[in-house]
């Protein structure tokens, strides 16, 4: 891990930053519909600082349960289509509230080696063995399984949309591999949103139903705003209010951004055309790029990684991509390759020539199967 902060970076616009006084395409973060700059959740925000102010400054459990959270609440249950949601504070820190509540209801805690590092801190408040499986192994989880014994209890941990690539968990296979009574718990922050018809993410992408699953969000991404999410039964969301220290301590998303989140929530629900953009857009650059030959993986999420295989060719495509005109974000994130790599996001808001511009550069990279 990096002890350093990479140079700062300015968005001027929804699909340019400003860096060292040049514009350049941006095709990194995780703002994939651009809705952080959608001019209606803009002035959301700035309706709610005038109606609302900025922030309750108490716990949900003391005198800061705010009507609009509840409010929002209702709305994500109803965008996912579940018994309820409950809100916290940020995307990180819902594994955590879960785990604290569910703590001493399972027998062992089985994590896909790529997980998230919050479901990583998660599965410690669970007070159990953890057993790390590797990514997208059911195979391996059925062995896991099998050597349990019939009196094995587990709770499954996974990300829904994994980030490095835009792959996705095989849901519908784990849950088939896993004990009738165990439990798992989907990190879908990339994937809500995004995946499935409707958008409610790699849950809905593979078809599993709802029973004895929770799904957490981040309302950070997709939605643009701020904020976690935690998609559960009724009585999973009341253990969590009455067992969490984490949530009876935490302080709830500042009002005018959970003002902000119902309208990017709205947007979500009744423009279908912005995910369908999106998937355009993606797919017009993996195209380009399986038709050149490139050695990119056909996964559902709007990301393109590569992976240099030295230093010399990190520096090459830096410059390569400063050429045309393209933000050259290397990424180094805990549990990715230790010199980085690059993860190009393809957002619905991407003109086509700046998609164009992206691939011609990839296209042009070693890697390529046609250099």
């Amino acid at each position: 891990m990096t002890s350093q902060l990479p140079p700062s970076v300015q968005q001027v616009d929804r699909t340019y930053v400003s860096f060292r006084g040049k514009k350049l395409s941006y095709f990194s973060g995780c703002d994939y519909f651009r809705l952080a700059s959608h001019p209606k959740v803009l002035r959301a925000v700035r309706d709610g600082v005038e109606k609302y102010g900025l922030n309750v400054a108490a716990s949900r459990t003391t005198t800061g349960n705010h009507e609009l959270y509840q409010q929002l609440e209702n709305e994500l249950a109803d965008f996912f289509d579940a018994e309820s949601a409950l809100l916290v504070s940020n995307g990180y820190v819902t594994n955590l509230a879960v785990a604290q509540a569910l703590a001493g209801e399972f027998s062992h805690a089985l994590i896909d080696e790529r997980s998230h590092g919050c479901l990583a801190d998660a599965a410690k408040f669970l007070g159990c063995p953890i057993i790390q499986f590797k990514h997208r192994d059911v195979s391996g989880v059925a062995r896991v399984v099998g050597r349990l014994g019939s009196g094995g209890r587990p709770v499954l941990l996974t990300d829904g949309m994994f980030a490095h690539d835009g792959s996705v968990a095989p849901l519908r296979a784990l849950r088939k591999a896993l004990p009738h009574d165990a439990w798992i718990l989907v990190d879908d922050a990339h994937g809500a949103g995004i995946l499935g018809k409707t958008g409610k993410g790699a849950v809905e992408l593979e078809g599993v139903g709802r029973r004895r699953l929770i799904q957490t969000i981040t309302l950070s991404k997709a939605f643009g705003t701020y904020g976690g999410a935690i998609i559960c039964s009724r009585p999973v969301k009341e253990k969590i209010i009455s067992r969490s220290r984490l949530f009876a301590g935490n302080t709830p998303v500042p009002l005018p951004l959970a003002n902000a989140a119902l309208t990017a929530l709205a947007i979500l629900k009744h423009d279908r055309r912005l995910r369908r953009r999106l998937h355009q857009n993606a797919d017009h650059v993996k195209g380009r790029l399986w038709k050149a030959g490139f050695p990119l993986a056909d996964e559902p999420g709007p990301i393109v990684p590569v992976i240099p295989r030295s230093r010399r060719e990190t520096d090459t495509l830096k410059r390569r991509l400063l050429a045309a005109g393209i933000f050259p974000a290397l990424t180094r994130y805990p549990g990715g390759p230790k010199e980085g790599y690059f993860r190009f996001v393809i957002s619905g808001e991407h003109a086509r020539k700046q998609l164009d511009a992206l691939a011609d550069v990839l296209i042009e990279h070693p890697q390529c199967g046609n250099r």
